[in-house]
């Protein structure tokens, strides 16, 4: 995801976020902005992978 899409996403956040934490419910504030990042370090983890793999090579195949 483009690092632009991540700061519009928790601008548009922001405010319900805001609103939770004002009413004690602070934690599922902090529960949904770890689910996103989680999403987000797990979809770079794997393009991390498939970059290597194709440095590699391991992604073409055994060579006959």
């Amino acid at each position: 995801m483009k690092p632009k899409y991540v700061v519009i996403i928790l601008i548009l956040l922001a405010w319900p976020l805001y609103y939770l934490y004002q009413h004690q419910l602070g934690a599922i504030s902090f529960l949904l902005l770890a689910i996103l990042f989680l999403y987000l370090s797990i979809k770079e983890l794997s393009a991390e992978k498939e970059r290597k793999a194709k440095e590699s090579g391991e992604g073409n195949g055994p060579r006959t």
